[in-house]
């Protein structure tokens, strides 16, 4: 019989996810009852939001619960139909697949993806979650205009680089952040941003931003919080628009981090910050009047529920990005669960399933953990907002 392989949550991490948070196991093959199909699992995504459901919390998505199989989007092929929404041999993409080689599912929560369109793992990538987010959450709540300034953290990740590649098309001027120089030379010679900056290296966050956007910012698209945070709201203009998808530098904190105050304390407080918000009374807006007078769509929107866009909608990101635009990581000889990569890449990882050629080394529960590090460590950076495709089976 086949093997089932699965990672499982094993316990719930503090701080940084350890590979004692997670168990390799393998399980029995699942049978097809009638109406289902049996899948079998070529790619699956791993994204930071991942961080969030490993801890027992509230969130916008339920916890995983120990001992059972971590989840997130995937795409496979149908290997076995009873009856199951779709025949065998058809390409699939959705959720509920779990961390496994082989599920059972009837497939309505599933939809079926063309190989022809667009490589499969695009549908976890630009043409998936990632781009439905990044093309919902500029558009919708940024509302860039031709020539606006929009600045984005995380710039070269899966859903900064999308994010990056859509502004420019509105005719804005764009600026982006990332952790080394050879992501922020991608960002201008391929996603083709007006300037890059390296947080890392460039010194003062604020002075750097200053600098990159001399007319104020007027959407800044959040993907890391903290400093960035900051620096962006001490240069956002008059009825700017934060489009807030993530705060990554602070997903394993165990406690909040203290934040340097917004407003002025002075007498009158908010109050004075209103008052000196007005664009014909404050000759020079000073951080605290900027702040006071951001336009109120300063929020989040899931990407799954799409701004009430249709499904199909972010299908249309394969027309207007270059080839060369739509980046990826290909590694050999990836096993099943988080492959293991540095914390500074950027584009859409992928790990390709070992072959004889690329046999895969004995299975280590520490690909779980130094993918979660680079996922969730908000000392990385930039690569925190990567999403990671992994694919099980030779396609």
């Amino acid at each position: 019989m086949t093997e089932n392989r699965q990672i499982v949550l094993k316990s719930r991490p503090v701080g940084l996810p350890t590979p004692e948070n997670f168990a390799l196991e393998s399980a029995p093959m699942p049978v097809a009852g009638d109406g289902e199909m049996l899948v079998r699992t070529l790619w699956m995504s791993v994204d930071p939001y991942i961080r969030g459901r490993i801890s027992d919390r509230k969130s916008y998505a339920p916890p995983f619960q120990i001992g059972e199989p971590l989840d997130g989007y995937f795409v496979g092929r149908v290997e076995e139909s009873k009856g199951g929404r779709f025949p065998v041999g058809t390409h699939v993409f959705g959720t509920g697949g779990g961390w496994r080689d082989y599920h059972a599912a009837d497939g309505k929560a599933l939809r079926a993806v063309d190989p022809d369109i667009a490589p499969l793992q695009a549908n976890i990538g630009v043409l998936g979650m990632p781009g439905q987010t990044a093309y919902v959450g500029l558009l919708d709540i940024g509302q860039p205009k031709a020539g606006e300034t929009v600045f984005v953290s995380a710039a070269s990740g899966a859903v900064g680089a999308v994010v990056c590649q859509i502004a420019k098309l509105k005719g804005c001027r764009v600026v982006g952040s990332a952790g080394s120089d050879e992501k922020c030379a991608w960002l201008r010679d391929e996603a083709g941003v007006d300037a890059a900056i390296n947080y890392k290296t460039c010194g003062d966050l604020e002075a750097a931003v200053a600098a990159a956007c001399p007319d104020g910012i007027d959407v800044y698209f959040e993907n890391v919080g903290g400093e960035h945070l900051q620096a962006a709201l001490s240069q956002m203009n008059f009825f700017g628009r934060i489009v807030a998808c993530g705060m990554i530098a602070g997903y394993n904190d165990s406690k909040p981090r203290p934040a340097r105050t917004i407003c002025s304390s002075s007498s009158g407080g908010a109050s004075a910050c209103r008052a000196s918000s007005s664009p014909t009374t404050a000759s020079a807006p000073t951080p605290s009047s900027r702040m006071s007078a951001l336009d109120p769509r300063w929020q989040a929107q899931l990407a799954r529920d799409g701004g009430g866009r249709p499904r199909s909608r972010p299908h249309r990101l394969h027309r207007p990005l270059p080839r060369r635009q739509f980046r990826q990581d290909v590694r050999e000889g990836g096993r099943v669960g988080p492959a293991a990569r540095a914390p500074d890449e950027s584009g859409k990882r992928n790990a390709r399933r070992a072959t004889p050629e690329h046999p895969e080394d004995p299975a280590d529960l520490r690909i779980a953990e130094r993918r979660l590090r680079a996922c969730c460590d908000g000392k990385a950076g930039t690569s925190q907002q990567i999403s990671e495709a992994i694919p099980l089976h030779p396609m």
